[in-house]
């Protein structure tokens, strides 16, 4: 499948590279939507939330009040992923309250289990130089996205594996990377972080891993049309 992804920060929808530098402010979200209705499943991240400096509710509920979304971005508690899913969120998506300095935080993944369910949770394991990275991909940890998926499985039903090195750049990504996290779980894993070329996305789909698509399709690199007849 493949997911495309709006991005809030301040309002707008835009796409960072590398999580810090913006590199474009695309149509207002209301139109995104519509481009993007032919599409079974929309990303959605506020990235204001996620680096703790504001959010974009407001927007956040209109996108998945329209659109069945998966929603993420300073998923900090229980009572975030739940309003979340009361504004129409299909999915949640924990990504730096899921880890502790020593490892995983299984205290609140048991939390969030809890007040949405397993199948609701995506867990994010976004990666650079082989590390995961949490705040906004600003912070390194000593873990590896390899190393925990098997212990994470019980609190998700899937993952968000983004491939940090090469995000917005539009220069590929690491399908070997892929291949490894796809022969580490059995759940489902989307895919993001330098897809730039229909040829990955069809060898990311024959590993069985979906596709969450922004910096190309915004460029205009992919063509939603072409898209939408990969599907």
């Amino acid at each position: 499948m493949i997911f495309p992804c709006i991005d809030l920060m301040e309002g707008k929808v835009v796409q960072l590279v590398q999580g810090r530098e913006k590199a474009l402010e695309a149509d207002s979200p209301e139109e995104m939507l519509r481009r993007f209705a032919a599409f079974p499943e929309i990303q959605v991240i506020d990235l204001d939330a996620a680096m703790g400096r504001g959010s974009n509710d407001e927007l956040v509920r209109m996108l998945a009040s329209k659109a069945v979304t998966r929603v993420g971005g300073g998923v900090r508690s229980p009572e975030r992923a739940r309003a979340l899913v009361g504004q129409g969120a299909r999915k949640v998506i924990v990504g730096t309250a899921a880890f502790t300095e020593n490892g995983i935080n299984v205290e609140f993944l048991r939390s969030l289990r809890v007040a949405i369910g397993r199948d609701r949770l995506l867990i994010a394991l976004d990666s650079k130089e082989g590390r995961i990275v949490v705040k906004g991909w600003r912070e390194s940890t000593s873990l590896s996205a390899e190393a925990v998926l098997g212990s994470l499985e019980p609190y998700c039903s899937g993952f968000l594996c983004t491939y940090v090195d090469k995000e917005g750049m539009m220069q590929g990504t690491d399908l070997d990377w892929f291949r490894r996290l796809r022969a580490a779980t059995s759940l489902e894993i989307t895919a993001a972080g330098g897809i730039t070329t229909l040829e990955e996305i069809r060898a990311l789909s024959a590993m069985n891993v979906h596709a969450a698509l922004g910096m190309a399709i915004y460029t205009g690199r992919l063509k939603l049309e072409e898209l939408v007849g990969a599907l």
